[in-house]
């Protein structure tokens, strides 16, 4: 889609380089992942874009995906980070910051998933700022054991919570830098990323009595400015070096949440075409397979050539 044909070829052209004695520093071309646990099914992917491919570089974006607890008490986590552009050992930086927050959520998953059930917002938000600027300060810590800048050994991280409660419609999103939250509903495409501005005293969808609706009916509460008290899940780190970003919603039967790196968000907004064809796909009322999700969500856009990681969230 686009202007014209992409430059790069469609499939992977060369592999990057390896070192015999650091094999496990080796990233796969594609990683592709799915679940279904109450109301919703999910779909994940995280691949290489056609210039990384042409040259072969690795691919830095990282993609993870968990489970943490049993029943409907479970909690699932999808993490997915971009390491900086045109620095050594991005893809290690990517892969660090999911791990160091797939453990701060593990760890604190029981409360969590209690926390999105009962609606508690301000508590939410509060512990998962703490828990992402906690992650990613072990990612500067562990930039500096290496001897690398931390400005450099750096990641956008972007997360989402789904509890597997059926009856907890609740999904909640946060993280740091660059990217683009989703949702399509009745054949529509919503961008609701959260604006920084939006990451203090402004609405967020779903949560206790609503003052006011959307013109989509959403419900909302305001943040009206009250001190959050400590986080129940860490001790409070140093600020924040990027805007920390929030929002919980409450999904509608029918409704489609993607969550996704820069490498998928920047042709979605610039590519009316790429938003037609996935709405149109994606809105047929089954859900796509492991094969047919990666296959939408490598629709190839001229003038965009970068990896893409992308998490979609179908509601029963």
């Amino acid at each position: 889609m686009g202007s014209g044909p992409p430059t790069y070829d469609a499939e992977p052209t060369a592999l990057p380089p390896a070192d015999p004695d650091a094999l496990d520093d080796l990233v796969s071309d594609t990683v592709l992942d799915g679940a279904h646990y109450g109301a919703c099914t999910l779909r994940a992917v995280s691949a290489r874009g056609d210039s990384a491919r042409f040259r072969g570089e690795p691919r830095r974006d990282a993609l993870l995906t968990a489970r943490f607890g049993q029943g409907d008490a479970a909690l699932v986590l999808v993490a997915m980070a971009t390491g900086a552009r045109a620095t050594t050992g991005a893809h290690r930086a990517a892969a660090e910051a999911c791990q160091w927050m797939g453990r701060a959520v593990g760890r604190s998953h029981a409360r969590l998933a209690e926390d999105i059930r009962a609606g508690r917002r301000g508590e939410l938000k509060s512990g998962l700022h703490r828990l992402t600027d906690r992650s990613l300060g072990k990612l500067r810590a562990s930039a500096t054991l290496q001897g690398v800048d931390p400005d450099e050994y750096t990641a956008d991280l972007r997360c989402l919570l789904l509890p597997a409660d059926p009856d907890c419609r609740i999904r909640v999103f946060f993280g740091v830098g660059e990217g683009g939250l989703f949702r399509l509903r009745g054949g529509e495409w919503q961008d609701i990323e959260p604006r920084v501005t939006e990451t203090r005293g402004g609405p967020v969808v779903g949560f206790g009595s609503p003052p006011a609706e959307t013109p989509e009916g959403d419900r909302l509460t305001m943040d009206l400015g009250i001190p959050t008290p400590p986080s129940p899940y860490e001790p409070a780190p140093q600020a924040p070096r990027e805007p920390f970003r929030f929002r919980a919603s409450v999904a509608r039967p029918g409704d489609t949440l993607l969550v996704c790196t820069g490498g998928l968000a920047e042709p979605l907004r610039g590519e009316p075409e790429l938003c037609g064809y996935l709405g149109e796909r994606w809105s047929a009322g089954e859900v796509p397979g492991l094969a047919a999700f990666l296959a939408d969500t490598m629709v190839r856009v001229k003038g965009y050539a970068d990896d893409r990681t992308a998490a979609a969230v179908w509601e029963a």
